[in-house]
């Protein structure tokens, strides 16, 4: 990437009303067979134009082929039992019905592969898919078969390389693994969740980025922000190890937290995606809110290494608003590369 401050998304983008019910999570779809099959293609075209137009750098899909950013790749593996369903605490924050771990998991066919390459075919400018992390799968499963979150989630991670090594070949720029559960099971993390995302990253030639956040602007998430304090240390946590370790791009969540933006430091070295974009509020930044925050990143983080980039997904906000966010944060990606410049 030669751009300065290339800028970029976290993942998801608001779909289309006439695609699922907007700002919803999990929404089903309205359409069925081969219009939904069309439809999300033409969504997936609006998503990179609407990108392409704010000015967005590095181009994702805005996961317009996906109702949720864990399930939907679940979905299409042997071993669940989407109709076996257990009540499990998700990331130690609220109850949710899921499927549940009946046999050994497996891949059968590719997931995301064919919607990679269309995407590919819509630009030139790099693109960056997402897939989920290995500790994030296993927390939003009841595990009947494995019995050991650690082992289950070496076996996603097994998985995931095999799709990654496939999203890879069909030109996929960067490789985002989202592991909001680092900020949660602290010990797990260090003891082998960096380690099992390692292995899901294995062998790749292209870049990959781990995305650690605080959430979705939903009302669970925004009730245990309110509980953290003046400061949000969690990164503390993980950040030394991760930034031992082989992944290239650390995404963290930086625009209206209360994350000190010191802890960036610790993973000195590492390319780093700033959350300059605040999901959890229908508030558009202005460009100089934008460039504020990258300002202060830069403190810790060389301007080469630094992509600003939304905190989270903005899947639950109106498509209005997100348009304007990003606008937002190209405008404001550009007011700092002028003053590098100047």
């Amino acid at each position: 990437m030669t751009t300065l401050l290339p800028t970029t998304t976290a993942g998801s983008l608001p779909k289309p009303s006439w695609l699922a019910q907007p700002e919803t999570l999990w929404s089903p779809w309205k359409l069925e067979g081969a219009e939904l099959i069309a439809g999300k293609q033409d969504a997936l075209r609006l998503a990179v134009d609407d990108q392409r137009q704010a000015g967005i750098d590095i181009l994702g899909d805005g996961e317009q082929t996906r109702q949720h950013f864990v399930t939907t790749f679940i979905e299409h593996l042997d071993g669940v039992d989407f109709e076996k369903r257990e009540t499990v605490r998700i990331r130690n924050r609220y109850d949710a019905s899921v499927p549940t771990v009946v046999g050994a998991v497996t891949r059968p066919s590719s997931v995301f592969v064919d919607d990679a390459r269309f995407l590919r075919a819509q630009t030139d400018r790099p693109i960056k898919w997402t897939l989920p992390g290995p500790m994030t799968m296993i927390d939003t499963l009841y595990d009947a078969h494995y019995r050991s979150r650690e082992k289950l989630a070496w076996e996603f991670a097994r998985i995931l390389n095999e799709e990654a090594r496939e999203l890879e070949a069909v030109g996929v720029d960067i490789i985002q693994f989202d592991e909001p559960a680092f900020n949660v099971f602290f010990d797990e993390a260090n003891d082998w969740g960096i380690a099992t995302l390692e292995r899901a990253a294995e062998g790749l030639k292209a870049e990959t980025a781990v995305h650690i956040c605080y959430g979705y602007g939903i009302k669970a998430n925004t009730d245990w922000k309110k509980t953290l304090g003046a400061e949000w240390r969690q990164y503390e946590q993980t950040f030394p190890n991760l930034q031992k370790s082989t992944i290239d791009i650390v995404s963290l969540e930086c625009q209206n937290s209360r994350v000190p933006m010191d802890l960036i430091e610790l993973i000195r070295g590492k390319k780093v995606m700033v959350g300059a974009i605040d999901v959890a509020t229908d508030r558009v930044e202005t460009p100089e809110q934008v460039a504020d925050t990258l300002r202060n990143a830069l403190r810790f983080v060389d301007a080469d290494k630094l992509y600003p980039a939304t905190n989270c997904g903005m899947a639950p906000l109106s498509r209005q608003v997100a348009q304007g966010k990003l606008k937002a944060l190209a405008a404001g990606a550009e007011i700092v590369r002028n003053e590098l410049a100047a």
